[in-house]
Parts: structure tokens; C-alpha cells; sequence
């Protein structure tokens, strides 16, 4: 009888992690576990994350973790939530594109509390924080979801249930069950990122990764989910994704890309191309012409709300804000989204004064590649930029160095900075704990 998606995922961990990890994939890993703990220090003070530590904390279970940079215990599930808030909020950790785009850092959070509720050393994090970047990857080949109406954190349920299973250490029937449960009860509606766009958009992945370690941890207490989910007559494929067949063996760990500026990743290139003319500009921008692919201008072009963005969540996925930011006040951080900014007259002029047009041959390189040409008219002149592939690109990665530099513009304690790069660059040697007692320090 041929093995089920859920039990390919878990013959397919148990390898990864009775195995040895390559260099490559151990170093990759670790810059992203440091890249998304430097975006979770930018989000200490986001009103989101208050109102959920609020509504959730103190929080107690059999098994508990610590809320990033505060020192306070949660159960394993909460604190993951609520970790996983802080990487997501600023939309500025790592990005996986295919047939469906997400972040799989968001992965990260539950694994690390997980490994911090049960002493694990760092390895056997990284394994299984492989485990989950080549599930929620591999589910992203596989079939695109977000045209039939569900989000993409959907997958992510799927890939933090396979790293915390992984993790745990779970037999083969368990490690199903804790898939079965994950996905069973965490389809999530696309109308998170349509429209106006509330708080919820940098939270549902949270959500996804919370749902996975709980589903993990009733599977490990002998909890059984339906079966099988993805194959069965009311499951996955024919109520949700459609024709789907998993490849776990490519690796794609080397293919995430690290975010080089707070933006949907989709507007990139867009903003690294409006950065380069930002110089060449004297006086009113008159007219601004901005060239992309379809699925950025669909998912961050289409919609009257992207010239007049009301929340932080919207402005951060509207393309014609990202470049009327970078045209006149320079690159992408992480303070562009307030309302200083949002209601700016001059913001909202050069806005509607911005145009898109699809390119055929932008689409053919997608997502190889993500192209955008950015052309100004300005008092000065015309002015044409194009580019390709971003910084933190897998074609264009990020160095240590540049993680060393992106945390520089959030973290500006340096000593702070040194230990949080120190524990995670070499967490292959260290118990997990020793990286949450770094974070714990910064707060002291």
C-alpha cells in the first residue's frame, strides 16, 4: 500500500534526524534563527504583541518556555504564539517563494520553545527546524492554495506539527497523528491578506505554528487525528489544494532568502531599485511608473486600499507605499509604517500618482527571480532603475556580516547584539536554553 503524505514526512524526518546535518544547511539555519530573533527584538513595543501577551499571560502548562526578551514563563503553546508574533510582525524574516510564497521562519518559534521547555541541545533544534523548512517548502512546490481562497500559513500548521514531532522524537504512528491533527484544524481563509488588512495578518502564522506544537504534544500524550488527512475523502486535496504529490529529497533550505528591508518580499526588488534613484532625484516627483510580475501585483498592487492604507498591516503590503516611502525618505525600516508617514500628504500624492503594469517577461522570471523596473519623471529629468534579484536572494544571500548589519539598525545596544550573534552562530555546540538566557539578559 502506498505511504500516505503524512507518513512520507515522517519516514522523511526520522532520517534528518538520525542523520548528520551538512554545514551548509547547520550555517543557514543558525543566520536564520539570528535574523528572526533580531526582527522579534523590533517588535518588543508593537501594540499587537501587547494586547496578546495581555489577553494571555501569565500563562502555565506541563510544559513551559519563555516569552522572548521578557523572562517569564508560558506554556510551550502560548509562548511559541506569542514569539512567533514578534518574528512575524514587521513581515522582515525570511521568505520562501514557489508556487506559494511564506515564511519559514515562522517555523522557528515553536521549535525553539519546544527545545527550551525540554533542555535540548541546539543539533537537534537545527534538525528539526530542517525538518520543518523542507516540509513547509516542499508543500509550497507542491500547490498553490491562496487563488482558491486559503493562506498560505495553512502549510505552516503542516511544517511546525513535522519539526516539533521531529523534535520529540515521536514513532512513526504519533509523528502521523500529530500531522493529522495540525492540519485538520488550521485551514486558514486567504481574507487575512485581503482588503484592509488588521492585526491578524501578522499573527495567523503564529497561530499556524502554535496549532502545530499543540497537535504535536496531544499526539505524543496518544491523541489520534483524522486519517489520512491529506489523501482522504473529505481531506486536504480534494476540500483545499487540489492534485498534490510531496518531494521532500530537493533541498531547499539554501533557497530561503533573508529580507533585507521590512517589506513584503514581493515589493524587494521594487524598493531596492526606488533606493538607487532616491539620489537622482531633484524636486516634485511628478509621475512614477513602477513594472512588475502578476503575483506582486496581485497580492500587493491590486485594490484601491493600496494608495490609501489606513494600518500598518495594509501600508507594508501596499507596493505603492513601499516605493513613495523609499523615493522620498530613503530605505525600508522598520519605523516606515507610522502614522506620521501613513498620513502624510506628500506620502499619499506621489501614491496616487504611481502606476503598475504587468510584464509578460517579468512573469517568465518568476520565481526564479523577482524583477521590477521603477521609472521617476522629476522636475530634474527621467530616471530608470531595474533589478533583478534583491539582497538576500539565494542568488544574492546574506553573509554573517549582513546579518551583522541588519541587526545594527534594530538592536542598538552593541553588546546586546554581540551575545544574541554569539549564542545563535553557535547553537550547534550549546543546549537551546542558552540562547533564551541570552534573550533573558537583555532584559535585565
Amino acid at each position: 500500500m502506498e505511504e500516505t503524505i503524512a507518513q512520507q514526512i515522517a519516514e522523511y524526518a526520522s532520517s534528518v534526524m538520525s542523520n548528520r546535518i551538512s554545514d551548509a544547511d547547520a550555517e543557514r539555519i543558525k543566520m536564520s534563527v539570528v535574523d528572526s530573533i533580531i526582527v522579534s527584538y523590533a517588535a518588543i513595543g508593537a501594540k499587537p504583541i501587547k494586547l496578546i501577551k495581555e489577553a494571555l499571560l501569565p500563562s502555565r502548562g506541563r510544559y513551559n518556555s519563555r516569552v522572548y526578551f521578557t523572562g517569564e514563563r508560558a506554556s510551550v503553546d502560548t509562548a511559541a504564539f506569542i514569539n512567533g508574533g514578534m518574528t512575524r510582525y514587521h513581515d522582515y524574516n525570511d521568505t520562501y517563494l514557489s508556487k506559494e510564497a511564506l515564511h519559514p521562519s515562522d517555523n522557528i518559534p515553536p521549535v525553539l520553545c519546544l527545545a527550551d521547555s525540554m533542555n535540548k541541545d541546539g543539533i537537534s533544534a537545527i534538525k528539526a527546524i530542517k525538518v520543518a523548512y523542507q516540509v513547509v517548502c516542499a508543500l509550497a512546490d507542491a500547490a498553490s492554495i491562496r487563488d482558491r481562497g486559503w493562506d498560505h500559513v495553512t502549510y505552516v500548521s503542516a511544517s511546525a506539527a513535522a519539526g516539533a514531532a521531529a523534535l520529540m522524537g515521536l514513532g512513526k504512528e504519533k509523528f502521523v497523528s500529530a500531522i493529522n491533527l495540525a492540519v485538520d484544524s488550521n485551514i486558514s481563509l486567504r481574507q487575512t491578506r485581503v482588503g484592509e488588512l488588521s492585526m491578524w495578518k501578522g499573527l495567523s502564522a503564529a497561530n499556524a505554528a502554535r496549532n502545530g506544537v499543540f497537535a504535536a504534544m496531544l499526539a505524543r500524550g496518544g491523541v489520534t487525528g483524522p486519517s489520512p488527512i491529506f489523501e482522504g475523502e473529505m481531506g486536504f486535496i480534494r476540500q483545499v489544494s487540489g492534485k498534490l504529490s510531496l518531494s521532500l529529497r530537493p533541498d531547499r533550505v539554501g533557497r530561503t532568502m533573508i529580507k533585507n528591508f521590512p517589506v513584503e518580499y514581493h515589493a524587494m526588488s521594487a524598493a531596492e531599485a526606488a533606493l538607487m534613484l532616491k539620489s537622482c532625484i531633484r524636486g516634485r516627483i511628478r509621475k512614477v511608473e513602477a513594472e512588475t510580475f502578476s503575483v506582486a501585483y496581485n497580492i500587493i498592487g491590486r485594490g484601491a486600499e493600496k494608495i490609501n492604507p489606513r494600518t500598518k498591516e495594509t501600508a507594508d503590503h501596499s507596493l505603492q507605499y513601499i516605493i513613495a516611502y523609499t523615493l522620498l525618505h530613503g530605505a525600508p525600516n522598520t519605523g516606515m509604517y507610522s502614522s506620521r508617514y501613513i498620513n502624510d500628504a506628500e506620502m499619499r500624492r506621489v501614491m496616487r500618482c504611481t502606476s503598475l503594469k504587468v510584464s509578460k517577461r517579468f512573469d517568465s522570471m518568476y520565481p526564479e527571480k523577482t524583477p521590477a523596473r521603477i521609472s521617476v519623471a522629476a522636475e530634474n529629468g527621467a530616471f530608470s532603475e531595474q533589478v533583478d534579484v534583491p539582497k538576500g536572494h539565494f542568488l544574492n544571500p546574506y553573509t554573517w556580516n549582513d546579518i551583522e548589519r541588519k541587526g545594527k539598525a534594530i538592536i542598538k545596544y552593541k553588546e546586546m547584539l554581540e551575545k544574541i550573534m554569539d549564542a545563535g552562530s553557535g547553537m550547534d555546540k550549546k543546549p537551546v536554553r542558552l540562547l533564551f538566557d541570552v534573550m533573558d539578559d537583555v532584559t535585565s
